[in-house]
């Protein structure tokens, strides 16, 4: 089973995203050079850097550091929030993310940041020969070493001198797929190694299953016969946009928009959605889309509504992405994953006998294994494994979030982590009821269509009726340092009460009965508005340490921006908060 990850930690050097919220975006990157965007509007740039140096006792600024612009995002008040990465001396510094807050006329609103303590290693000279550095990271990986590079490592409450490499090909990771290892320049000690995929399946869930000599036997729809739309017939001048028809394992039969590129040849690639586009990996282990096989056919009829037909999954998979980007297009104005207007990419039939769905950074695309053929016996490009791990995407283009974690297994442990896997499970679910597929009924159940004895694997209102991973319903001191799917529900229960409220309740045809951890009552404020607070709160106020009460604050900052702090919006986040013991009062001391 390909294992989880601490996701990368390369640094960003440039504005990649121009976030948008319902105002529009701060600024547009050009599609080819995002970086010259950031050079033609750079006064928020600037003036949120001035005013990390200005109040370096807040922001954590030192002499030396040099802040490098994510993400720049404005408000429809004027408001502005500028993400960081930061340099030291000249040194990606992992764990230096920061968001500064600016009002209307760039005054210094306040912080966010990753690291509360100075990033400043005790040397920035290395005992360590970079090439030291590479053999224990092949060593350890079990693969090829690419060139290590001198990073700080501020993570864990600390800052050290440390080596970054890559490594390719590892035997440690399933599919062999490609991981990264830091080394502490000094002691020669791993201080992390994760994957570069992040995976919907755990190794502690299969080994559950195993145990429990459990098998998944998803049921699949019987397609309906396809019409075969063209929409471009008649046309001189190819390319051009079609309308074609796919026949998926889980979705029915579904609409698609196609390339066509000859009158009987059509390429399945997405013009209206920025060239989204699913190839074909042929069994092989790739992380590279540009070596996939691209999907064609003659007269736009895609799949079969069985894994007979090769492009079967890739009805699902492409489907899956494009109404994952419509989702997020529509709710918040972002123009894909990474907010710059490019497409999103998958690759189906990934690997021999993968049983598994991934978010691969490394790759920037979906990768969907055909099953292993034992736990799991069809491809996972359900709709919401799609939306779960294309929110991972997103996650990564913004906050970043990281577990604190990763044990010998793969098992990723911590709060920021397990508020990682709690974003995809919330915005997964939230791409189910934006499509309002008859044959994919939306709901707040998670992997509910993988064909699992207990009927779903993750669920929203009452996280703990999820017996394989034994997810828990309300916070504790142990949270810190729980399996992330584990710990999700923490998280996933607070937006559900915000959402829907406490209490039995029946929506869409499926029964809810979400408790709360005082007994309170809390009466939710709806779906759209309790998403939009989770979204804004993850795009300006999380950052890549964001546990569970500083998520809390997040929340309430993002409700008092949108419908003020004396609102019932506001007081309802709070008391969603309190239902599942995330409150002021028991709040962490610093390093828990």
């Amino acid at each position: 089973m390909r294992r989880p990850h601490i996701r990368r930690v390369a640094i960003a050097v440039a504005v990649t995203t121009a976030a948008t919220l319902p105002a529009g975006p701060a600024f547009a990157a050009a599609p080819d050079s995002p970086a010259r965007a950031a050079t033609s509007a750079s006064s928020p740039v600037d003036a949120a850097r001035a005013a990390a140096f200005a109040h370096a006792s807040a922001t954590g600024v030192t002499q030396g550091d040099t802040l490098q612009a994510k993400d720049v995002m404005t408000d429809p008040d004027g408001k502005q929030h500028v993400r960081f990465v930061r340099t030291h001396q000249g040194l990606p510094v992992l764990g230096g993310d920061l968001v500064v807050h600016l009002g209307k006329q760039s005054a210094y609103l306040g912080v966010t940041r990753a690291a509360d303590h100075a990033v400043k290693p005790a040397t920035t000279k290395a005992k360590l020969t970079p090439q030291q550095a590479e053999q224990k990271a092949a060593a350890v990986a079990k693969g090829d070493a690419g060139s290590a590079e001198l990073v700080v490592d501020a993570r864990d409450g600390a800052a050290a001198l440390a080596y970054q490499v890559r490594v390719t090909d590892s035997d440690t990771t399933e599919a062999g797929g490609s991981r990264t290892v830091i080394v502490d320049a000094q002691s020669g000690k791993i201080r992390s190694n994760s994957p570069d995929s992040d995976e919907f399946i755990s190794p502690s869930l299969e080994e559950t299953l195993r145990k429990r000599g459990e098998q998944a036997t998803p049921e699949t729809g019987t397609a309906a016969q396809s019409s075969g739309l063209i929409g471009a017939t008649g046309a001189t001048h190819y390319p051009v946009t079609a309308t074609g028809s796919g026949k998926s394992l889980f979705a029915g039969t579904v609409t698609l928009k196609t390339t066509q590129t000859a009158r009987t040849s059509f390429l399945l690639k997405d013009p209206t959605r920025w060239n989204t586009e699913t190839r074909d990996a042929r069994g092989q282990e790739l992380e590279n889309f540009s070596r996939g096989k691209k999907f064609t056919d003659g007269d736009n009829k895609w799949g079969t509504g069985t894994t007979a037909g090769r492009s079967t999954a890739a009805v699902d998979a492409q489907y899956g992405i494009t109404k994952t980007l419509d989702f997020y297009k529509k709710a918040f104005g972002r123009k894909g994953i990474k907010n710059n207007s490019a497409g999103a990419r998958g690759m189906v039939h990934f690997g021999n006998k993968v049983g598994n769905a991934f978010w691969d950074s490394a790759c920037g695309c979906m990768l969907y294994g055909d099953g292993d053929g034992d736990l799991f016996k069809k491809p996972l490009v359900v709709l919401d494994v799609t939306g779960h791990e294309l929110t991972h995407g997103v996650v990564d283009a913004t906050a970043a979030l990281e577990p604190t974690r990763v044990d010998q297994d793969g098992n990723q442990y911590g709060e920021p982590g397990a508020l990682n896997e709690s974003l995809a499970d919330i915005f997964g679910s939230n791409v189910e009821f934006a499509t309002n597929n008859p044959n994919n009924p939306p709901n707040y159940l998670v992997g509910e269509k993988l064909g699992l004895a207990q009927k779903f694997l993750r669920r929203l209102d009452h996280p703990s009726l999820d017996r394989l991973e034994g997810t828990i319903d309300y916070w504790s001191p142990a949270a810190y340092d729980t399996e992330v799917h584990a710990g999700s529900g923490v998280s996933s229960h607070a937006y559900y009460l915000l959402a829907e409220g406490s209490g039995r309740k029946t929506i869409g045809g499926v029964q809810y009965d979400s408790p709360t951890y005082d007994g309170s009552r809390v009466t939710g404020i709806g779906r759209t508005k309790a998403t939009a607070i989770f979204y804004r709160a993850l795009t300006r106020y999380m950052v890549s340490t964001t546990d569970f009460h500083d998520a809390r604050k997040a929340t309430l900052k993002a409700a008092a921006d949108m419908y003020g702090a004396s609102s019932t919006e506001y007081k309802t986040v709070n008391k969603a908060w309190a239902a599942v013991n995330v409150t002021t009062a028991n709040t962490p001391s610093t390093g828990h």
